[in-house]
């Protein structure tokens, strides 16, 4: 079915049969009654416009055959005792004028978009006028009748115009709303990518630490193998020295995978995105978590700070773990405070949630790799990564983290102050963040 209905044959008949069937809605200017201006030129020059991708002057044909047919159908229909060469002589004019019509309008036809719509209207007027002299003169030649009144002239470029315009206008109205369409997919795919970029940076970030720890242990290993075989005890140097090439197997593996981390996360051509894009994305997300968790809650964004930073994606991802954080600390219902502002040269952004807060004692721990106080409903710990990662994040971007209890003393703020030259740096000045990524 839908094959058939996207057939251009099929779209050419139903365009020619919509356009015949509005020309059937007509008034009649001149003083001959057999000259009509229906709806159907408006509903032709609509169809071909938004529908560019058709033959204009086979659809043209088409329709000119169209109304031909049925306007003398009718015509004999009404007259009994006319006939049929009649009928169709009278209305031959009718057919030409949507085969000019079309005709001018494929001149134009890739242009629809960069010319200016009081142009385009004084232009599609010009094809119309030009198609309704065709129609008039075959009239007049095969019925003998005086065509040139300037009144009637004069009123038909008129209606050209309002005519022609008023389509221009419900086209531009039917393009904005496609744009809308397509920017609010385009939106959407981009918090995609943007969430899977994020998710993706933090699994490098934390591969890299990992793989300088896996160095480690391979060189002490080694080292150890040394000292053992050096005191002649031979037995343990070996088993000393398979378990420094196993290790270092498993640092060949982790380096495969990393390489092929570093291809879907190429981030070496990256453009800037601005901060309220950022915070804009990460609340977005967040405010899906909290109604999957089932939770009323209300994230404001207060930015008095804007710029553009090659590194939204590690900045995401800080965002994103700061407001999930803040989402699981309320328990039902509340509110998350965003505040983006600059101090002293230093970009601070700052999240405060109405939650149960973080007692006085744990706030020297909470940034430790495998502290947390989230337990699924059967008792085990998360894995206990998230705030170390924050600050591992932050601190790649020679910045720091601070926690306090939020201003009212209910809940919890985070505090994120990273110098703006490092965040705002230009192309080709290095950072603790760029090393990282090599």
């Amino acid at each position: 079915m839908r094959n058939w209905v996207k057939n251009e044959n099929v779209q050419m008949i139903a365009v020619a049969l919509a356009t015949a069937a509005g020309a059937q809605f007509k008034i009649n200017p001149f003083r001959e009654d057999d000259f009509r201006i229906g709806l159907g030129v408006s509903i032709l020059l609509f169809l071909l416009m938004i529908m560019p991708h058709l033959p204009y002057v086979k659809t043209g044909i088409l329709t000119g055959l169209a109304s031909i047919t049925l306007q003398s159908a009718d015509l004999i229909h009404h007259v009994h005792t006319l006939s049929v060469w009649d009928s169709m002589r009278d209305n031959l004019g009718a057919g030409l004028y949507y085969v000019v019509f079309a005709y001018g309008l494929s001149k134009i036809k890739y242009r629809f978009h960069e010319i200016p719509p009081l142009l385009l209207g004084g232009m599609i007027t010009g094809i119309d006028f030009s198609s309704n002299f065709v129609e008039l003169f075959v009239r007049g030649v095969l019925s003998g009748t005086n065509i040139f009144y300037m009144r009637e002239w004069l009123y038909l470029l008129i209606v050209g115009g309002l005519r022609s315009y008023f389509v221009i206008g419900l086209y531009n109205s039917f393009a904005v709303r496609q744009i809308r369409l397509l920017h609010a997919e385009q939106e959407k795919r981009m918090e995609q990518m943007l969430s899977v970029n994020s998710g993706l940076y933090g699994e490098v970030f934390y591969l890299k630490k990992a793989m300088n720890t896996i160095e480690g242990i391979t060189a002490n290993s080694y080292e150890l193998y040394r000292d053992l075989r050096d005191r002649d005890m031979n037995e343990y140097s070996q088993r000393t020295l398979g378990i420094a090439q196993q290790i270092h197997e498993v640092k060949k593996d982790s380096q495969r995978i990393l390489a092929g981390l570093l291809k879907l996360y190429d981030n070496e051509n990256t453009v800037n995105m601005s901060l309220s894009e950022v915070v804009h994305f990460a609340g977005k997300a967040n405010r899906k978590y909290s109604e999957m968790l089932h939770k009323q809650i209300k994230i404001e964004i207060e930015q008095q700070y804007e710029g553009e930073s090659p590194y939204y994606i590690p900045l995401l991802t800080v965002m994103n773990n700061l407001l999930a954080n803040a989402v699981e600390a309320i328990e039902r219902e509340g509110t998350i405070q965003v505040r983006v502002f600059e101090q002293e040269n230093d970009i601070h952004f700052v999240v405060i949630d109405s939650g149960k807060g973080v007692p006085d004692a744990k706030r020297g721990v909470i940034f430790e790799p495998g502290y947390t106080t989230k337990f699924n409903e059967v008792g085990i710990a998360a894995t206990g990564i998230g705030l170390s990662h924050v600050r591992d994040i932050v601190q790649s971007l020679e910045g720091q983290i601070l926690v306090k209890s939020a201003p009212l003393g209910h809940g919890t703020a985070f505090s994120v102050i990273i110098p703006r030259a490092s965040l705002m740096k230009e192309p080709g000045v290095e950072s603790t963040l760029d090393h990282d990524r090599g």
